[in-house]
């Protein structure tokens, strides 16, 4: 999973919690497609409540692929304004973090000795 989507689960987690239940077909949807395995689920569907399973699930996600965000976005029907909310947290962290790379990256002046020009990267 991108740096960016685990950055979108993380800043919604407690909303997440609050808004999705993930018995059914979230869990479901998911095992079907791959994200997770059947001891994924078994471990999920253990929790004694829906905030736990959906917390445990958030924990597991960001290791499990790089299409583990766009299938959790599909695995969302039952839960559109869910879906919509995670959708524009991703796009507008698409647009935040690339500025902040730039603001990151460092200035690096090399000497060229054969032309004895500087370069700046």
């Amino acid at each position: 999973m991108e740096a960016r989507d685990k950055q979108v689960l993380r800043s919604l987690r407690l909303e997440l919690g609050a808004e999705v239940l993930v018995e059914g077909l979230v869990l479901q949807y998911l095992y079907q497609e791959g994200v997770l395995t059947e001891n994924h689920v078994q471990e999920i569907n253990a929790q004694t409540t829906g905030l736990r399973k959906t917390m445990l699930l958030l924990d597991i996600l960001p290791s499990r692929g790089p299409k583990a965000f766009d299938t959790f976005l599909d695995s969302l029907q039952e839960f559109p304004w869910v879906r919509e909310k995670l959708k524009k947290a991703r796009e507008e962290a698409m647009t935040v973090l690339p500025a902040e790379m730039r603001k990151l990256r460092p200035k690096v002046s090399v000497t060229c000795l054969a032309s004895q020009l500087t370069c700046r990267f």
